[in-house]
């Protein structure tokens, strides 16, 4: 894999190639292994979310709205901008990810150094505090382009880690962090996989010389477990079992949205 040819892409463009060129694989998890929980908690939300089929029938506004943006999401128009960046922005408002020291930014755009040269990883939607970006979001735009999600994420995690030690160094006078553990998401309308992204100095650097790092990555992914997988995408968060029991990826996935350092 070390004479895999490396070039100077940006986020958008970055493919399984480019995993393999910085050696970084992805090893799937089950729940229990994955988010550190066993039984996954129950997801803070309004329970007509729960317990109401279709956006129609919902009392209150903010839950008439997600369901609408996902319905959107899950039917996208050709041509058309998708509708997933407000699906998400709008649910993991009314999840709690949000407090008030935080913001949802869409379309951030984070400079990328790779292979000696200046690119930029573009999110769809990111967290983020006073200084640092806490989560990616990323959408499977696979039914529109031949992009690669789950690529394009990592490349935005690394886009972060360099972003947040050049700040540290050169604006806030501090040492650079050894390592760090980014979450994402990339979402397929609106069925999400969730991943823990270690970035080290190490990856980092090589990523910025084109270089091969002798020390493998390995990204931790989990895909939620729902009662009809083989029409996951298709059905996505629109039944109530696999709402319940996506939202309840999401309740676990909150305790990770932070600046953790490894």
């Amino acid at each position: 894999m070390a004479s895999i040819l490396r070039s100077a892409k940006s986020g958008s463009d970055w493919t399984e190639n480019e995993l393999a060129a910085y050696n970084i694989t992805i090893e799937w998890q089950d729940a229990a292994t994955f988010f550190e929980v066993d039984p996954l908690p129950q997801p803070t939300i309004d329970q007509e979310v729960l317990t109401t089929l279709d956006a129609d029938n919902m009392a209150q506004d903010a839950n008439y709205k997600l369901l609408r943006y996902m319905d959107l999401a899950m039917n996208p128009v050709p041509g058309e901008e998708s509708a997933v960046d407000d699906f998400v922005v709008h649910l993991l408002t009314l999840l709690g990810y949000v407090p008030r020291n935080r913001v949802l930014r869409t379309r951030s755009d984070i400079p990328l150094f790779v292979c000696g040269e200046d690119r930029h990883a573009k999110t769809d939607v990111c967290i983020v505090d006073s200084q640092d970006i806490l989560l990616l979001v990323q959408e499977d735009k696979r039914h529109q382009e031949p992009k690669n999600a789950e690529a394009q994420l990592i490349a935005e995690a690394i886009a972060a880690f360099q972003t947040h030690n050049n700040k540290r160094e050169r604006v806030l006078g501090q040492p650079r962090i050894a390592s760090k553990v980014i979450p994402g998401i990339t979402l397929t309308g609106s069925s999400p996989t969730f991943y823990k992204i270690p970035v080290t100095t190490e990856l980092a650097t090589a990523v910025a010389r084109g270089q091969y790092p002798a020390t493998p990555t390995t990204v931790y992914a989990h895909l939620p477990a729902v009662p009809r997988p083989l029409r996951r995408l298709s059905e996505g968060m629109k039944p109530l079992d696999n709402r319940t029991q996506i939202l309840r990826c999401y309740e676990a996935f909150k305790r990770f949205v932070k600046w953790y350092v490894s």
